[in-house]
């Protein structure tokens, strides 16, 4: 009886010496693994907090209205600067010397456009252009023989325009036929007939417009203008067939 009692507490002290031991692994593991879990804990949050940063970033972009669309009409006003021809037959057209040619001017050049439907990357546009442009000379002082002299165009025309870009700004080439009136006049002259004879004349070109309100932008245009011969009047030859170069800048409002 006796040893059996001495077993059974022999059993209970090795019972609870394993215990105990297992627990102080326990106890240490835990205390070894703690920086380890603190340290993927904030790792997750850090990945947490960087997922929701790209959510709250997508949200606006997602929620960015498309950009205007072109139009529906624009008003242009610029001013030009022509760079009118130094020819020959020019100068013979109107019976003047080569050197009495006025040669670069300034002017001024209005349009309105008012734009249809968009195909794709393009909207089509129609509208039309007045431009206004004049030159003097003025022969420098003690020049012989040489007279002061005015030149002076005027063209009226429709335009197709092809834009590409978004209300907010956009690029156009454009072109129409109309008619156009170019004189050239010395001082002391009558003008001849040609001065105001109204031919035929080819407008190409192109440019943009940018709008930093939402009304009123920046403009420029580069256009050519092929003007048809003019006829010949009291023995002079007729002014030649002749592509005029205008370069403008200045504002546009829609």
């Amino acid at each position: 009886m006796e040893i059996s009692r001495r077993a059974a507490r022999a059993t209970y002290r090795a019972a609870s010496s394993s215990r105990i031991c297992r627990n102080a692994c326990v106890s240490r593991l835990e205390v070894e693994l703690r920086p380890l879990a603190d340290k993927y804990n904030v790792i997750a949050r850090m990945r947490v907090a960087a997922v929701l940063c790209l959510l709250a970033l997508a949200v606006p972009a997602f929620a960015q209205e498309p950009p205007p669309k072109i139009g529906p009409f624009v008003i242009d006003l610029h001013a030009t600067v022509p760079r009118f021809p130094g020819d020959l037959q020019l100068a013979e057209s109107r019976n003047m010397m080569l050197a009495e040619l006025p040669g670069t001017g300034l002017g001024v050049q209005a349009g309105v456009h008012i734009y249809l439907f968009k195909w794709r990357a393009i909207t089509f546009g129609v509208g039309g252009e007045v431009a206004s442009s004049r030159a003097r000379q003025t022969p420098a002082e003690g020049t012989q023989n040489v007279r002061a002299a005015t030149e002076e165009f005027r063209s009226i025309a429709p335009q197709l325009s092809f834009n590409f870009g978004s209300g907010t700004g956009w690029s156009y080439i454009s072109g129409g036929i109309g008619q156009s009136t170019w004189s050239i006049v010395p001082e002391g002259q009558t003008p001849f007939p040609s001065d105001s004879e109204r031919v035929r004349t080819i407008n190409y070109g192109g440019g943009a417009r940018w709008f930093a309100k939402k009304h009123l932008a920046f403009s420029f245009d580069v256009r050519f203008y092929a003007i048809d011969p003019g006829t010949p009047y009291f023995g002079f030859p007729g002014s030649p067939r002749t592509t005029l170069l205008i370069i403008g800048a200045g504002v546009s409002v829609k």
